[in-house]
Parts: structure tokens; sequence; C-alpha cells
């Protein structure tokens, strides 16, 4: 083929090419976005599920979900820095929130690691909930390793 061999130019053609180049362009920033906005969700859900079963008053799910370990009964003694008792104490009706009658998930942040101490070595990410329509709102600390809860102490 030589120059003079080129094929016509053709502006369809051209037109439906570019109109790929942009969809793929807006399809990629569209997945990006997405991923943004629940990079948190796993960890929102599960303190989702925590909340859900304190307020059906199902503590012992909200227990095994708090150690995320549905089968602790069968070894509660793993759990001796926070027994069921102390656990009930906190969550239960006579606890800080109350009987828990309504919760929403107001926003989330990841966490950069702590160090060793009481949060692991890995990072997590804080999850603020609105318990009761009360203005303060409870803050959990979900590890993202292994998906366990705890009252955000900062």
């Amino acid at each position: 083929m030589t120059l003079l061999d080129a094929q016509q130019y053709d502006p369809a053609k051209e037109k439906r090419r570019k109109i790929k180049i942009a969809l793929s362009i807006l399809g990629v920033l569209l997945l990006a976005v997405l991923g943004w906005m629940y990079r948190n969700w796993p960890e929102e859900h599960a303190v989702d599920r925590f909340f859900i079963a304190l307020q059906k008053q199902d503590y012992e799910t909200a227990y095994g979900i708090y150690f995320h370990d549905p089968g602790w009964r069968q070894h509660p003694q793993k759990y001796p820095q926070y027994t069921y008792a102390d656990f009930y104490r906190d969550w239960g009706p006579g606890g800080e929130w109350g009987l828990i009658k309504s919760h929403r998930i107001y926003g989330s942040a990841g966490t950069k690691s702590f160090g060793s101490g009481t949060f692991g070595n890995s990072g997590g990410t804080v999850v603020e909930v609105i318990v009761n329509e009360r203005a303060e709102h409870a803050r959990m600390f979900v590890q993202k390793s292994d998906k366990t809860l705890t009252v955000y102490p900062f």
C-alpha cells in the first residue's frame, strides 16, 4: 500500500472512536469515585450489624459481632479481657447508650496504624454512629485485619 492508496477519511468512524474513548474515561472515573465513596463499607457494615443486634436486644449476637466470632459461646474463656457480663453492663439497657431504639451510620474515616497497643499493628476505621438521635455520637473502631470492634477512645 502506498500513500496514494490510503483509505478515505471516514468522519463517522472517527466520531465513534472518540465516543468510545470518552465513555471509557468516564467509566474509569466513575469506578474510582465509587471505590473512594465505599472504601470503608465492610467496616461500616460490621458496625451496622452490631447496632442492629443491639436494637433487637440480641446481646449475644452483638457480642459475637464485637469480637467477630459468632461461635464465642463454645469458648468464652477466649475473651477474659472483656467478658459477656462486662459487655452486657456496657451495651445493655443500663449502659451508657441505654436501650438502643434507633441508629444510623453518620460517617467513617480510615486511621493509620497505632503501633503495638490496644488496636494492634494494622490500621482500622473509625465509624461514627448516631444512636437514639442523641447529639453525642458513638464512635466505634473496626480493626481492618479481623473486623473486631472496640469503642474508639479519642
